[in-house]
């Protein structure tokens, strides 16, 4: 996927997105481009059509430099 299309995703509005926690940790998510990342967990959720997939067996794996951001 290109930068330009993570760039071009909306912003999910904060307050919906502070009710959202990864399901795996149940710590809070930050939203980077297309994906929700949790430093706890080490997993990154797409959001698809704005819809956050917060299913722990779709999840990625987070790089060592996305998580170095975090």
């Amino acid at each position: 996927m290109s930068d330009d299309a993570k760039t071009d995703t909306p912003q999910l509005k904060p307050e919906f997105l502070a009710m959202l926690v990864c399901p795996k940790s149940h710590k809070p998510l930050v939203q980077k481009g297309d994906r929700l990342l949790c430093k706890d967990s080490g997993l990154a959720y797409r959001i698809e059509d704005g819809i956050p997939i917060l299913l722990i067996d779709e999840a990625e794996r987070i790089t060592d430099a996305e998580l170095a951001e975090l």
